[in-house]
């Protein structure tokens, strides 16, 4: 310590080593400097290690043995010619001041005040522990023969009853009696240890880039192994085989519409013209003769005659739809005179194309003004 601190130090211009011998003394400071600012009372601050277990009486807690405190240390008597320390502390839980001092009459430490000793005495026979031989009996067994005989006896029955136990301790220190072969086998338990860890790292690190998972993966057991034997995941069709059969459907699929388009035609024109909610009945769209006003979308205006002119006009308004659907069906159907050479299945074609015309041409017709003309005719 000394050294350390004589090294490096700095000199003023004024030192004189012949005068002041030291730096300590150029400036009248202790070399222990603030553990010896008490120094002229007989105290020096020291660093102490609690030599037992003791209760504090301040706090009533509990400090254990080898807690180090900074202690005032000082002498106080003399034991024939072995000083006498006492040593004070606080407590570093509460404002408690400890005492203690020493005992070389028996080798300890004895609390002067501020806290109590733990009691973990024991007796050392009853322990089965070694006992050293006192000084009277060690002069006994140099001076009396039969003593030593009795003694000696007495040390031969323990020692018969101690040789197993004895062995088997030494049989068990055995296997530890050779650090540098026990430390070189764990030593290289732990390098495979490491090997493998670090296989299973690289593994999983691989897995979580392929899959780009940013999850911890955990170790494989056994159990895991076997349920995923028993679990397969596969498709009934690979990607190309659903790409041959979508294209197979797409070439195979009819260039036209399918037929209920043609009976739908009826529907969209009225949706055009905003006659979405009154739709025609079915015997108007499969072609029927019986076609009521209403059905058409025909508006009435109020008109200048009365109420009679109103219903002339209605009632000549549905003899020109009679009129106007059997046109048609004897359109469709041709006249009884002007046969055709044409097959049943080819008539029935022709008169469902001519029916469904002729419905399409009756739902889109226009709305009709009765106010001026009654005939037939011109309603038409």
């Amino acid at each position: 310590m000394g050294e350390r601190k004589g090294v490096n130090k700095y000199y003023p211009p004024d030192f004189d080593p012949a005068k002041h011998v030291s730096l300590n003394k150029y400036r009248n400071s202790h070399p222990l400097r603030e553990r010896a600012r008490k120094l002229s009372q007989g105290i020096l601050i020291i660093r102490f290690e609690m030599p037992y277990n003791i209760w504090c009486d301040g706090c009533k807690n509990h400090i254990g043995m080898g807690v180090r405190y900074n202690a005032e240390k000082k002498k106080v008597g003399n034991y024939y010619t072995t000083p006498i320390y006492r040593f004070r502390m606080k407590c570093h839980l509460c404002v408690n001041y400890i005492e203690m001092q020493t005992d070389p009459a028996n080798c300890d430490y004895v609390i002067v005040s501020g806290a109590q000793r733990k009691e973990e005495r024991w007796d050392m026979q009853d322990n089965e522990q070694i006992l050293t031989t006192e000084h009277e009996e060690k002069k006994k067994l140099e001076t009396d023969a039969m003593y030593r005989l009795e003694h000696g006896t007495v040390d031969q029955s323990k020692l018969q009853r101690a040789i197993p136990t004895l062995s088997n301790i030494q049989e068990a220190q055995s296997a530890w009696k050779d650090d540098f072969a026990i430390n070189s086998m764990l030593r290289r338990k732990f390098r495979e240890e490491k090997k493998i860890l670090q296989e299973e790292e690289e593994k999983d690190l691989a897995l979580q880039t392929k899959a780009n998972l940013s999850i911890p993966l955990v170790q494989e057991t056994e159990e895991d192994r076997r349920l995923a034997a028993l679990l397969k995941y596969h498709s009934l069709d690979s990607y190309e085989d659903k790409q041959k059969l979508k294209r197979t459907e797409i070439s195979g699929r009819s260039w036209f519409p399918p037929a209920q388009a043609a009976a739908g035609k009826a529907t969209n024109t009225l949706k055009k013209l905003g006659l979405a909610g009154k739709a025609l009945p079915p015997k108007a769209l499969t072609g029927g003769s019986h076609i009521a006003i209403g059905h058409l979308g025909i508006v009435r205006r109020k008109s200048r005659e009365g109420p009679e002119s109103l219903r002339s006009a209605g009632e000549s308004m549905e003899h020109g739809a009679r009129t106007g659907g059997q046109s048609c069906d004897s359109a469709a159907r041709g006249t009884p005179q002007q046969s055709s050479p044409m097959a049943d299945s080819d008539i029935l074609l022709a008169e469902g194309t001519a029916s469904t015309s002729c419905s399409v041409s009756l739902s889109s017709s226009l709305v009709a003004d009765y106010s001026n003309s009654s005939s037939d005719s011109e309603v038409d």
